[in-house]
């Protein structure tokens, strides 16, 4: 009997979001029958192929994650890892590369990672699982600028370089981009940016690893500056130790910022097919 492949959907869950009113936006019940954020980002992942559920959780999600999940998830193993730091030397956790480094034991196979508190859409799991089942290159997905900004309000995006080969060349975090403001940071509506969703073999963790304790080192007196994954893996790139390609998706991105966007994405979910 053929062992089935294993492929990661890797969450990163560990923290509270203060604009959220410092509750776990993945637990805001969003889907057409009640499911929470998570769970419908779950469904999608699965039904792509995903066969093995990480969780990342931090201090504050680790026991409620635990007791809503378990060991598993419609027959779906679950495993966590947590991402800890010392409170007398640092005021929050390092950052989302040290995040994906925390769960490095657990991961043997294959894998997506992403953020809890999105909803990248069935299609974008399923292009991201092809990529990995059929290709040896990593991968990432853009989207549109202008489709994952808020209406209101500054949010942080990575923004993408690429080459004619569509591979990434350069990935730079853009800090308080607003929808009013796009053409004094250079950017248009259709300029693509990540939503820290990416597919990567086990190895690239191990380079990963060494970008952040060099991180570390550099900023071990700095209690917020934080090591980002969209960064350190632009970094690996320029080194030329990792080949990351660019894919477009047709799903459009879904996520909650403030509270009220709650009941928008609940109408958004109950529009889909």
């Amino acid at each position: 009997m053929n062992k089935e492949k294993v492929f990661s959907i890797v969450y990163m869950v560990a923290g509270l979001s203060s604009r959220f009113g410092g509750k776990v936006k993945q637990f805001a019940r969003v889907g057409k029958n009640g499911e929470t954020l998570i769970e419908v980002s779950l469904d999608q992942a699965i039904s792509a192929g995903f066969n093995k559920i990480i969780f990342i959780v931090g201090e504050k999600t680790e026991k409620l994650f635990k007791e809503k999940f378990g060991k598993s998830y419609k027959g779906i193993p679950v495993f966590y890892a947590k991402q800890e730091f010392n409170p007398l030397q640092r005021d929050k956790p390092w950052g989302t590369c040290d995040a994906l480094v925390s769960a490095k034991k657990i991961i043997n196979e294959k894998f997506v990672v992403c953020n809890g508190d999105d909803i990248y859409g069935k299609k974008s799991f399923e292009i991201l699982f092809n990529q990995l089942n059929k290709e040896e290159n990593c991968a990432t997905l853009g989207f549109k600028l202008g489709t994952v900004i808020p209406k209101k309000g500054a949010v942080n995006r990575a923004i993408y370089s690429i080459d004619e080969e569509n591979n990434v060349t350069d990935l730079v975090e853009t800090i308080g981009i607003e929808k009013e403001k796009l053409n004094e940071l250079g950017l248009t509506q259709e300029t693509l940016c990540s939503m820290n969703i990416f597919a990567l073999t086990p190895n690239v963790i191990n380079l990963l690893e060494e970008k952040l304790n060099e991180f570390k080192k550099n900023n071990h007196e700095d209690r917020k500056k934080e090591c980002y994954l969209p960064i350190e893996l632009s970094n690996l790139i320029k080194e030329n130790k990792l080949i990351l390609k660019l894919l477009e998706t047709p799903s459009e991105w879904m996520g909650v910022t403030n509270p009220e966007d709650e009941e928008e994405l609940r109408k958004k979910i109950a529009s889909m097919n």
